[in-house]
């Protein structure tokens, strides 16, 4: 049997994070289950938000240490009519310390709760998927690069000289040297005025004045009008702008064949890619298109939870999000990613015109283009759609027929491509 050494020292405000960290390794399985039952009964908004989890006591049992009383000890019990000496007793049903209430089976122990952390929410529910390695190339951010100005440099191009402060500056270095000279010039004007006043302009004191005068005036014209320190060019530098909005439009096939299990199917395929570029950008706007032979756009509980069905028009659908890109998400300054969920059943002459919008229109728009067909049968916007996968590298496509196929799906849908991942 393992023997594990609990170290329950406290670590501050009365937290052990050693053993917070050991207890999340030791019991992740357990913990990896409660949070995906948790995140079943979630909208994709407050997916990512910590809660509170329950395990079943019995799964986190730990060994302990007891002191034994030691030596051998002679008791006096009452005596009674059923045993006698050497008879081995059963073990009784149910009893005290039993927190699950009154029970004929005599069976049932306390959930222990246990609090998580948003980050560790996630780090949990992302744990078989390895977030940080998805398609940093092909799919997440790519820096755009802009010139900004930089203030103002010594050094530059004529074409980008500053005139204008370059003659601010040439202004300040000549008043900044003339001053001391102006001023003393201001001083033996007026007392050679003053001497001129007093008939006294041969006198040798006012001879020194006008010599004085002539050498403050000379050293005032000797200081440049522009010199090269005053010149200044307008610097430029480039700048990276990270791309930091993204828009995902989630568009699922509502049709009469299209059953609550399928849309299941699809809701958990939105969250993992919420949750995933949520992780790179940080505003995230997200798009309900439902359709059957009409696309609408609707909120989230429309979406997942609307009785209203009908046939299968799916190029309605991408027409409609072609409008609303146009209308509210410029390419130029959102990064567009579409995620399609499909049963893959199509009006027949409707499936080539889907394939004509998504080569014409959309794929030159956006980022990235996720089909999720929610069955294994291959219908004919399937194969439609199989000709546009060969020839562009922002467009895949995966069947998945149950959730446990979800994740391995997603996986590969976001991998590293072209680094032999």
């Amino acid at each position: 049997m393992a023997l594990h050494i609990i170290d329950r020292r406290l670590a501050g405000k009365n937290k052990s994070l050693g053993n917070r960290e050991r207890f999340l390794k030791r019991y992740r399985e357990q913990i990896s289950g409660a949070v995906r039952r948790v995140i079943a009964g979630r909208s994709i908004r407050e997916v990512e938000s910590g809660d509170s989890i329950s395990i079943p006591k019995r799964d986190i049992q730990e060994p302990v240490f007891g002191h034994a009383s030691g030596g051998v000890r002679d008791s006096v019990h009452p005596g009674n009519r059923e045993h006698v000496r050497g008879d081995r007793i059963a073990r009784p049903k149910g009893g005290a310390g039993q927190g699950s209430g009154a029970s004929d089976s005599g069976e049932g122990e306390d959930d222990f709760v246990f609090a998580l952390s948003k980050e560790e929410f996630m780090d949990i529910f992302f744990d078989d998927l390895a977030l940080p390695h998805l398609l940093r190339k092909t799919l997440g951010e790519t820096p755009q690069w802009k010139t900004r100005r930089a203030g103002f440099s010594h050094d530059g191009t004529p074409n980008n000289l500053a005139i204008v402060r370059s003659m601010q500056g040439a202004l300040a270095r000549r008043i900044a040297l003339g001053q001391g000279a102006r001023d003393r010039l201001h001083f033996c004007r007026a007392e050679l005025e003053l001497l001129l006043r007093q008939d006294q302009g041969d006198a040798p004191a006012a001879l020194a004045l006008r010599r004085e005068i002539a050498q403050l005036e000379a050293r005032l014209k000797r200081i440049p009008f522009l010199d090269p320190i005053d010149l200044r060019f307008r610097n430029r530098t480039r700048v990276e702008v990270p791309t930091t909005r993204a828009v995902v439009f989630c568009v699922m096939d509502v049709s009469g064949s299209m059953d609550q299990a399928r849309k299941d199917l699809s809701k958990q395929f939105y969250i993992l890619l919420y949750l995933f570029l949520q992780r790179h950008y940080e505003k995230i706007d997200l798009v309900f298109v439902r359709h059957h032979t009409r696309a609408e756009e609707v909120n989230e509980d429309q979406f997942f939870h609307s009785t209203e069905s009908g046939g299968t028009v799916v190029s309605s659908a991408l027409s409609l999000v072609c409008e609303i890109i146009d209308a509210r998400y410029a390419a130029a300054e959102w990064n567009i990613y579409v995620a399609q969920a499909s049963d893959g059943d199509n009006f027949p002459n409707d499936s080539a015109l889907c394939s004509d919008i998504l080569r014409a229109k959309l794929l030159p728009l956006v980022r990235y283009f996720a089909y999720i067909q929610v069955t294994d049968a291959e219908q004919n916007l399937w194969t439609e759609y199989a000709q546009l996968q060969a020839q562009h590298a922002n467009f895949a496509m995966r069947k998945v027929s149950d959730p446990s196929g979800i994740y391995p799906v997603f996986r590969d849908l976001f991998a590293k491509r072209g680094e032999g991942v």
